[in-house]
């Protein structure tokens, strides 16, 4: 039996989850979570074989959570499960240490076949997300410049394009107005760029935002 623990801070989805796992013998739900901090505590107090971990939580980015998960846990397969296309943070959430990347568009026979797979240590790659891959990975290509940004600046510029304000970034985030300011100083710096219609164009371009 393969125990989960499942990462939404939706409460909506989690029962998604919980409804598919249920329809299979070899799956089964064992820990819920629906904010960063939580899928910590209860990764260090139970032990599960597999964590469903969505990359848009309340008090921590997905990918902040799964870094610390691999200092906790370095050995406890890691499945991101998204609303974003795999554009925007499959390549991330990979070099962060996920087992695998999953979008919540797929079908549920893809996210069976998703758990187990990293269940047993392999990873779990959609053929789509391996062409990217390879083309991040190839020896001399040119880098997207946003590849630059920390998890957090990329986030932020995300947020950015998308149309939100600094202080809806802010509430969003669980930060300060004053540094959310900080960080998209630092996005415009080391994106080379004067402001966020600049920004905003260069996502759009990359499809890093729909």
């Amino acid at each position: 039996m393969i125990r989960i623990l499942v990462a939404d801070d939706h409460a909506i989805v989690r029962q998604g989850l919980k409804q598919i796992v249920a329809d299979t013998p070899d799956l089964v739900v064992t820990g819920e979570a629906e904010r960063g901090r939580e899928v910590l505590e209860k990764v260090s107090k139970d032990d599960y074989d597999v964590v469903l971990l969505d990359i848009t939580m309340p008090d921590k980015t997905g990918l902040e959570v799964l870094e610390e998960l691999k200092r906790i846990k370095p050995d406890l397969p890691v499945l991101i499960l998204s609303m974003h296309p795999e554009d925007q943070y499959a390549i991330r959430a990979i070099r962060a240490g996920a087992s695998g990347y999953v979008t919540k568009a797929g079908v549920p026979d893809e996210l069976v076949t998703a758990i187990r797979k990293v269940s047993v240590g392999n990873k779990y790659i959609s053929s789509s997300l391996a062409e990217k891959l390879a083309v991040y990975l190839e020896t001399g290509a040119e880098k997207p410049l946003h590849q630059v940004l920390s998890d957090r600046e990329y986030r932020v510029m995300c947020l950015i394009a998308s149309g939100k304000t600094v202080k809806e970034i802010a509430e969003e985030l669980f930060l300060s107005v004053k540094t959310v300011s900080t960080y998209r100083s630092r996005v415009l710096q080391k994106m080379k760029m004067k402001n966020n219609a600049q920004l905003t164009h260069y996502c759009v371009q990359n499809q890093l935002v729909p």
